[in-house]
């Protein structure tokens, strides 16, 4: 690679984190209100007092540490998950950039892991997945992938429904036998949309790992609560994570997967 190049990929990486930084400010807006119903055309408010904040107090990451974590006009303290998310819509697209360059295959990716980014967090502060983001999120991947060389259309429609249908099932086996639910619908409605952006064998790789790591994790905090089997878990949550180590790591997952089950077989 050359030299002249490298530094327009390098340039190219370089503005997708600035893009990503002010799409991450976005995505705080809709973690926080589509639970609540609150218009995202809204202008932006401090959550405590709701006072209009301006632009130069609303630049990415820099305006809360140039505040020191603090609303400029009531002084109450800004969580620091919000310069968190900025941070990670930035890094997220740079590394779309950086795989796949300036294309649509970073573009699908990129808005995948947005929308896992958002319902991740949505799914720990209230326990929902909302329609409103899974539903439409999976249309949109099944049209994308009439673009994207990455998932063929046929193959993405085949992942949102074995994606989606494999958690019904488990979902209507648990409420037989145990009877009652011990999986929500949005997990569900989660997987049409993940199956729709990776496909069919993306959407099983997510829910392997999502389901293995969700369930280390679910038995330490079960452990450490002392609140028994009956301790909520935001299962999206370990879903999405997966759904993004999927999305950039798909085929050495199936190549470690693979290897394993030979080997043990």
């Amino acid at each position: 690679m050359s030299a002249e190049v490298m530094n327009v990929d390098m340039l190219n990486i370089a503005m997708a984190f600035i893009f990503g930084l002010l799409f991450g400010s976005f995505l705080n807006a809709v973690i926080y209100r589509v639970p609540l119903g609150i218009s995202l055309l809204r202008p932006s408010g401090c959550p405590g007092c709701e006072t209009p904040i301006p632009w130069i107090n609303n630049v990415p990451v820099l305006s809360w540490l140039l505040l020191r974590g603090r609303c400029a006009d009531c002084r109450e303290p800004i969580s620091v998950r919000y310069p968190l998310v900025e941070l990670m819509g930035g890094i997220l697209l740079a590394l779309c950039v950086w795989n796949w360059g300036v294309s649509i295959s970073a573009f699908t990716v990129g808005l995948f892991c947005y929308l896992m980014l958002v319902l991740a967090l949505i799914d720990v502060d209230q326990r929902i997945l909302p329609n409103v983001i899974t539903l439409p999120g999976a249309v949109v991947g099944l049209a994308l992938a009439f673009f994207d060389p990455r998932v063929e259309w046929l193959d993405a429609l085949i992942g949102g429904f074995l994606g989606g249908g494999l958690l019904y099932f488990v979902a209507w086996a648990y409420l037989k036998l145990r009877g009652r639910e011990g999986m929500g619908m949005g997990d569900v409605k989660m997987m049409l949309l993940v199956g729709s952006f990776l496909g069919w064998q993306g959407a099983l790789m997510t829910i392997f790992v999502g389901s293995l790591v969700g369930s280390v994790i679910g038995v330490t905090m079960i452990a450490l609560s002392r609140k028994g089997w009956e301790y909520a878990l935001p299962f999206g949550t370990f879903l999405a994570a997966a759904g993004v180590l999927v999305a950039f790591r798909g085929p050495q997952l199936f190549a470690w997967y693979w290897n394993t089950f030979a080997a043990v077989g």
